[in-house]
């Protein structure tokens, strides 16, 4: 399976190529590598059902404990299965959708490559892998938002996704780093074996406020749900598979992956469940306030993604299955909902709910399949969808705290739902037939074959719910709830679930009757609510801006002594806080063992000294040149040839180089005031100051063994050399021995280049600048 995936990403990038063979057909094509590799996980089916996990090792870093391992249990098999299936239908009605579009092959690419991570998100088992692939989910999920990069709302969409989820998945990071830390193992087969251990470690809380943080940027959460709706700018196979059956529900699969090793403390239940049952009812009040079909269905995700992270909030055995349901009931009805609204948007040019109607007359068929994923989508009988809402009602008035928040929360939810699917399901289909920006007709089979499957699959496993005990068993067994019997039905006799539905089936036809009143009410809240997460998050952005273009003006403002002066600043700040407050500096000021030794430092002290106070700029760079060639003697005596001879030839192209310069430069002028001068040198002084402390440390602090013990012991077993010098530069310094040839290349090349510029400027020796009385 990791070459399967592997390879996905590689028949990704052959995309374009299969498109000038196959032509319009190549969405077609491509659809067989989703659908081969489900077949091949339909074929560990009595394995998973028999409670068991396949394990597949593929060591990618062994010595840093980094594997390409994957993990198949109930979970991530139904996952799977969802990713595959659904994106194997997505690619056929892609085909018909973006039937001649010149972009085709670059959507093609993007949409499997997102596929492959996506399901190496939900497989892998390291968490090094599993960061990796979720956040390629973001990276082509970005593209995939912005693929009409000509709108600047798709743009802004894009960078929007892209800005939430990657800054969540920094979070995340952290908090996997935090959780291998705890529990010893970047492994989660393993650490979810080791609850225990989890909860009670000092690190929990830091480390699950983190992964919370990334799971509910990635799933939509109160209040990270604005993103979701703007991604509507996305095709519409895009919104139909990223947003309501893949990568929303990432977050969502972390929570319930990490769920028996983080769950079941008070913090986990109390952030999860009302988190999520508020992110339910605000995604439930916000869709009905929108004429936009995607943008309705787009709230209702928001929805369903907060009712699955309250039931995993809940943790009971009986709200895991009902996470299950109502995870597969959603993927069903969402995938062909956002399939009819791109029919719809395809057929008619309008997304406005408000500008169809009658359309049942000229689109029958899909009139239909939206009569029955809407009908799953309200939780009426005999959908799937009854099945889950029935079983998430339940899960909710069994709830032990804050039980009247999270039912009254449920309540509001399911009552708004019902009248955001009436919507859906009426509004466009029945009526008079309106005029429209297109004559609308019936969608082609390749556009209509995806929903009408989906939808048939709602209504299959709502009239036989019982057929789905098996997956619901393995899949919870993943959740960490084993030994649990399940019985799906659709009829649990008269119970307070059921009136609850019929309250909110009540209520929510007398919403969608009343909905075009109810709409103009609530246009009064728009103030309101234009002051909520988004407005702070674009209030965050502009100050991001701002606080560039300040630091911009004050740092790069084209004096390279200002960026000098923060350089060692920054470093003053760092090295000198961490050697004075951290390590107590070595104050034994070293003596020179011999004359010579002290002469040459002498040398070195005068040569700065002039550089710093000559007039003539001429005599200041053979000042610096006495300090560089005294460094080089420096080498010498403490046995460093190699470094001398590169310190020699350094300095040598460097004195010339800047004799060549400053035949080039205007004369000398005094431009800093004294003040300016006076801050120079405080900040140059403290730079000295430092660097002289931390080379005093570091002579006067050693603990380790010399290498240079080694390097002798060594270089002629490990070497195969007896010219140690030899040895050391080619084995085991190369790059470092490479990088000194480097530099010494550049400096030759940057000499030649001068002297090549002023022969071919006229050939005679340059005049040097008359020296002023200022310098």
């Amino acid at each position: 399976m990791q070459l399967a995936v592997l390879g996905g990403f590689v028949v990704a990038g052959m995309a374009p190529l299969l498109h000038r063979w196959f032509g319009a057909r190549t969405p077609l094509v491509l659809s067989l590598l989703p659908a081969s590799m489900m077949i091949w996980l339909l074929g560990l089916w009595p394995v998973i059902a028999s409670g068991e996990a396949v394990l597949l090792e593929w060591a990618w870093v062994p010595g840093l404990d980094i594997t390409l391992t994957f993990l198949i249990d109930g979970l991530s098999w139904l996952f799977a299965l969802l990713i595959l299936g659904i994106g194997a239908l997505v690619l056929v009605y892609t085909g018909d959708y973006l039937h001649g579009h010149q972009d085709l092959p670059r959507f093609l690419v993007v949409l499997i490559a997102f596929m492959m991570s996506m399901l190496g998100l939900v497989l892998s088992d390291n968490l090094v892998t599993l960061f990796v692939f979720w956040e390629l989910t973001s990276i082509t999920s970005f593209l995939l938002i912005g693929f009409h990069h000509g709108d600047l709302s798709a743009r802004k969409a894009a960078q929007q996704g892209l800005y939430v989820t990657a800054g969540g998945g920094l979070a995340l990071l952290a908090g996997f780093v935090m959780l291998a830390q705890a529990g010893g193992s970047w492994s989660l087969a393993e650490l979810t074996m080791r609850g225990d251990a989890l909860r009670s470690h000092a690190l929990y809380l830091p480390m699950l406020f983190c992964l919370l943080v990334g799971a509910f940027t990635k799933s939509a959460q109160f209040p990270f749900h604005f993103w979701l709706p703007s991604a509507m700018a996305a095709p519409t196979p895009v919104s139909a598979y990223l947003h309501s059956a893949t990568m929303v529900k990432a977050g969502v699969f972390l929570l319930a992956r990490l769920h028996p090793a983080l769950g079941g403390t008070d913090a986990w239940t109390l952030s999860l469940s009302l988190v999520g049952a508020f992110t339910m009812a605000t995604g439930a009040f916000l869709a009905i306030q929108h004429t936009n079909i995607k943008k309705l269905l787009a709230y209702s995700t928001v929805m369903a993604l907060g009712t699955l992270t309250m039931l995993l909030g809940l943790g009971t055995p009986e709200a895991l299955v009902a996470f299950v349901a109502f995870l597969l009931a959603h993927s069903l009805y969402k995938g062909a909902l956002f399939m009819v609204a791109g029919i719809l948007d395809h057929e008619t040019g309008t997304k406005d709910v408000t500008h169809m109607g009658g359309l049942r007359h000229v689109m029958p068929r899909t009139a239909v399949v939206a009569a029955v994923a809407a009908l799953s989508l309200a939780g009426m009988p005999p959908l799937l969808g009854f099945v889950g809402k029935e079983l998430m009602l339940e899960s909710a008035l069994a709830a032990t705290q804050y039980r009247v928040v999270i039912v009254g929360l449920t309540s509001v939810a399911a009552f708004l739902t019902l009248a955001v699917a009436a919507i859906v399901a009426f509004r466009p289909f029945y009526g008079a037939l309106r005029r429209t920006p297109r004559t609308p007709h019936e969608a082609p089979p390749g556009m209509l074959a995806g929903p009408a499957l989906l939808a048939g699959l709602s209504l299959l496993f709502g009239l036989a719910p019982g057929w789905l005990d098996g997956l619901v068993v393995a899949t919870i067994a993943g959740l960490g709830a084993t030994d649990h019997d399940v019985h799906l039905a659709l009829w649990h006799g008269i119970n307070l679930p059921l009136v609850l539905s019929l309250v909110s089936l009540a209520l929510g036809l007398m919403v969608w009757r009343r909905w075009d009143r109810l709409r103009a009410h609530l246009a009064r809240l728009r103030p309101f609510m234009a002051r909520g997460p988004e407005a702070g998050y674009e209030a965050l952005m502009a100050g991001m801006v701002a606080a560039a273009e300040w630091q911009t003006r004050m740092l790069q403002n084209g004096h390279i002594r200002n960026y000098l002066i923060v350089t060692l600043l920054t470093l003053l700040g760092l090295v000198g806080h961490a050697l004075l407050f951290r390590h107590a500096p070595n104050l034994n000021v070293p003596v020179a063992a011999y004359p010579h030794e002290a002469v040459v430092a002498g040398l070195m002290v005068a040569g700065a000294v002039a550089a710093c106070v000559m007039r003539s700029r001429l005599a200041a760079v053979a000042a610096v040149g006495i300090m560089g060639f005294s460094v080089a003697l420096v080498f010498v005596l403490f046995s460093a040839p190699d470094l001398a001879i590169t310190q020699l030839l350094v300095e040598t192209l460097t004195v010339i180089l800047l004799v060549l310069v400053l035949f080039r430069l205007p004369r000398f002028a005094t431009l800093s005031t004294p003040t300016e001068r006076a801050r120079d040198l405080v900040v140059a002084g403290l730079s000295g100051i430092m660097i002289t402390l931390l080379m005093f440390s570091v002579l006067g602090g050693e603990r380790l063994p010399r290498i240079s013990d080694f390097l002798v012991a060594n270089s002629q077993p490990q070497g195969h050399g007896h010219n140690i010098v030899n040895v050391i530069l080619v084995d085991f310094r190369a790059l470092d021995t490479l990088g000194e040839m480097f530099v010494l290349a550049l400096a030759a090349i940057g000499v030649l280049a001068m002297l090549r510029f002023h022969a071919e400027s006229g050939g005679t020796a340059p005049t040097p600048p008359r020296e002023s009385e200022n310098g």
